[in-house]
């Protein structure tokens, strides 16, 4: 038998979702079951799957190891073992931009992916956890129900803002906005030639899963998504050896792969270092001359909603900004001629 205690990141979800995470292998008809036979109790109690877990709940398994590790669990605990100590320890201290008990906001390094592409590379994702190990605010007894994790992919070479959830209402609130596009995203980027007025684009996108590439048209294709980004120049300038170069900021009203890169680059506005959409010369000068080393995007800025849950309401409106890379912010206040 097995007695396990409700804590805060397993209370708020329902029971059979619980067990599903507990043990990953079992099948809903073998938990189902056992919770018509008393097998599994909650509070000492016969329970339905879609009961609402509440912290400090006592859920007992009458269930025999072989039976408990059958279905996996406490597999999680092992999982993986040392990756994320090695994440923590290769990306270092990255910075913080807000922390509270929840949520967690980073400004994530070119060259760092936000989440695993392969088994066996290292990202954002794991980074985080292996920070919470560090801090003790999270453990590997916790990995059966509940992992931090990040709530939004930037490509590994766009820089700027990553939401992580700490917590399981963390969690739940971060993916919920993103979700819904009440969190309002902002980027900045220096695109080749002159963006003279704001933009609104729209426009429809079809990703090459072979590839990873996307292409653009104007109007709607066969499994195209349409994507809608505004553009707001702030100026441009000339960058000698590249000619004109536009610094702008991007909002995001739908989030597709590459949709800034690919959607600037067919209106003949790519961004300057864009390795897969953008021009070879101009990137060729922009590495040798300046340093650019990739594309100049970045995520710059998000804001909350102004009506958030209780629990939440501390974050109600708030901004969060990333300072940008030194050679990406070198550029910009060049271009604008700022001192």
């Amino acid at each position: 038998m097995r007695i396990i205690t409700i804590g805060p990141n397993e209370a708020g979800q329902r029971l059979d979702k619980y067990l599903h995470k507990y043990m990953k292998e079992a099948p809903s008809s073998f938990l189902y079951k056992m919770m018509r036979k008393k097998n599994i109790t909650l509070n000492g109690s016969r329970c339905e799957g879609s009961r609402i877990l509440r912290e400090d709940d006592e859920l007992k398994l009458f269930l025999a190891e072989e039976t408990l590790e059958k279905f996996g669990a406490g597999r999680m605990r092992t999982d993986a073992s040392g990756e994320y100590e090695r994440a923590y320890r290769q990306f270092g201290s990255l910075e913080i931009l807000y922390e509270d008990g929840d949520i967690l906001a980073v400004n994530k390094p070119v060259g760092i992916l936000s989440q695993k592409a392969e088994s066996d590379s290292l990202s954002l994702n794991e980074w985080l956890i292996g920070r919470q190990l560090a801090s003790g605010e999270w453990n590997r007894e916790a990995a059966d129900t509940f992992r931090p994790a990040v709530c939004n992919r930037l490509d590994r070479n766009t820089g700027g803002i990553v939401l992580c959830g700490k917590s399981l209402a963390g969690l739940q609130l971060l993916s919920a906005l993103l979700r819904d596009r009440s969190m309002d995203k902002e980027y900045r980027l220096l695109a080749l030639g002159e963006i003279r007025e704001e933009a609104d684009l729209v426009s429809w996108l079809t990703k090459e899963e072979e590839t990873n590439q996307v292409r653009i048209t104007a109007s709607p294709q066969p499994g195209a998504r349409q994507i809608r980004t505004g553009i707001v120049p702030a100026g441009a300038g000339e960058l000698p050896g590249i000619g004109t170069v536009t610094a702008a900021q991007a909002k995001l009203y739908t989030g597709k792969t590459h949709q800034i890169r690919a959607q600037l680059a067919a209106l003949s506005h790519p961004l300057l270092g864009d390795a897969r959409y953008g021009d070879p010369a101009a990137n060729k000068t922009a590495r040798e001359r300046y340093g650019v080393k990739s594309q100049l995007l970045h995520a710059w800025r998000v804001r909350f909603p102004a009506e958030l849950p209780e629990r939440f309401a501390h974050l109600a409106g708030k901004e969060i900004t990333a300072p940008p890379p030194e050679v990406f912010t070198g550029l910009w206040n060049r271009i604008l001629k700022i001192n």
